[in-house]
């Protein structure tokens, strides 16, 4: 009965060897439903780029490490990386953008997920209603970042040109201003502020335009005069021998107007037209006679410059007429033009009173002047008539 025994054996073993087999196909079986049961499908939303992802790890940040997702402490993760993975899940990923803002020349700096320049300054309050901005509103902010310029209206007054403008503007500083106004500064104009200065509400800037040129006038140059003494006239007895004459010149000036109106007026060289011709006045020094006692009456009767009462001592013959002539041109009646000297001998009235003459010489007979002339002549000499006495 070997052979029995030994199927029976094998049959055994078989036996044996299929329920070990079944054991282990139970447990490949066992094994592959739970690894299914670990690998989770995902929907990855980073800034929008959506990917699928199978997982086997537990939690949202399992399955980014998975993926090679880093993200920061400005970054959103949503749920959040602790969260318990979950089959069919979307996990979203926004990353932060460093927005550096300058709003009117202050300038901060922000972390937003927004993914535009409109939707940053919506998720930061920024209020831009009618402001210029540096970069398009619809403009993407990139992980890199931006730096972004916002100049809101403002309120201004600009005075220039003679006209006075309220208005609204968004330029940074002063100089945008004046060429949103259309207002250009020339060379030399001035203005009340800088115009680098930033805008401010209710700032007032006024442009005020200046403007150079050069003039002439002609001034007077007023003559100077002098006196000398001299011993042929009497003392108070004066006679001008040189008329003083007003000169003139050409000053040029630079002028300075500020909005038309001249503000400065500088004289910046002159020229000589005419030289003023200085005035020269003899004044006496020679002591007056004492008074002579009244004499006879003279005849009134003779021709002009034809002598009169006789003095004596050779005064007669001298050449009376000739005197006359130089002196008055023989007209017993003239007077001068200052009104000062009258008659054929041009007697002052002083010194026609200090030879016994009374009224005016110009008044007086022809032989009545010859008569005091030569009286005149016999006390004080020829030199009574400096200029006409060497005709005698």
């Amino acid at each position: 009965m070997p052979f029995p025994l030994v199927s029976a054996v094998r049959s055994t073993s078989r036996t044996v060897r299929l329920v070990a087999g079944g054991t282990c196909l139970a447990a490949v079986v066992g094994g592959t439903v739970a690894f299914t049961a670990l690998d989770k499908d995902v929907v990855i939303d980073a800034d929008g780029q959506r990917t699928q992802a199978s997982a086997f790890g537990g939690t949202v940040g399992d399955v980014l490490a998975g993926e090679g997702i880093t993200v920061g402490e400005h970054d959103i993760v949503a749920p959040a990386p602790s969260t318990d993975l979950q089959d069919g899940q979307t996990i979203v990923v926004r990353y932060g953008r460093q927005l550096t803002l300058t709003v009117d020349g202050e300038t901060t700096t922000y972390w937003t997920t927004a993914q535009t320049v409109d939707a940053a300054l919506a998720d930061l309050d920024v209020r831009a209603d009618g402001a210029k901005l540096s970069a398009s509103r619809s403009e993407p902010l990139g992980r890199q970042g931006l730096a972004l310029d916002v100049t809101t209206p403002k309120d201004v007054t600009l005075v220039a040109d003679g006209q006075t403008r309220q208005l609204t503007s968004t330029a940074a500083d002063v100089d945008g201003l004046l060429a949103e106004a259309g207002v250009t500064m020339r060379p030399g104009d001035e203005m009340s502020t800088a115009g680098a200065d930033r805008l401010a509400p209710g700032l007032s800037v006024t442009v005020v335009r200046v403007d150079r040129s050069t003039s002439t006038e002609t001034v007077a140059i007023p003559h100077g005069s002098r006196t000398e003494k001299t011993d042929q006239l009497f003392t108070g007895e004066r006679k001008v021998l040189t008329a003083g004459v007003d000169g003139s010149k050409t000053v040029t000036y630079a002028d300075l107007f500020r909005d038309g109106v001249r503000a400065e007026h500088t004289a910046t060289g002159e020229v000589v037209d005419t030289a003023p011709v200085e005035e020269v006045v003899q004044v006496g020094t020679k002591a007056k006679p004492a008074p002579a006692p009244a004499p006879a009456p003279a005849p009134r009767s003779g021709g002009s410059g034809g002598g009169g009462g006789s003095v004596g001592g050779g005064v007669d013959s001298l050449n009376w007429a000739a005197l006359a002539r130089c002196e008055s041109g023989g007209n017993p009646s003239i007077v001068s033009a200052s009104g000062k000297y009258h008659g054929l001998y041009q007697f002052s009235v002083q010194t026609w009173r200090a030879v016994g003459g009374s009224g005016l010489p110009s008044q007086a007979s022809a032989s009545e002047q010859t008569y005091r002339a030569k009286l005149l002549y016999q006390r004080a000499g020829a030199g009574q008539w400096p200029v006409c006495g060497k005709n005698l």
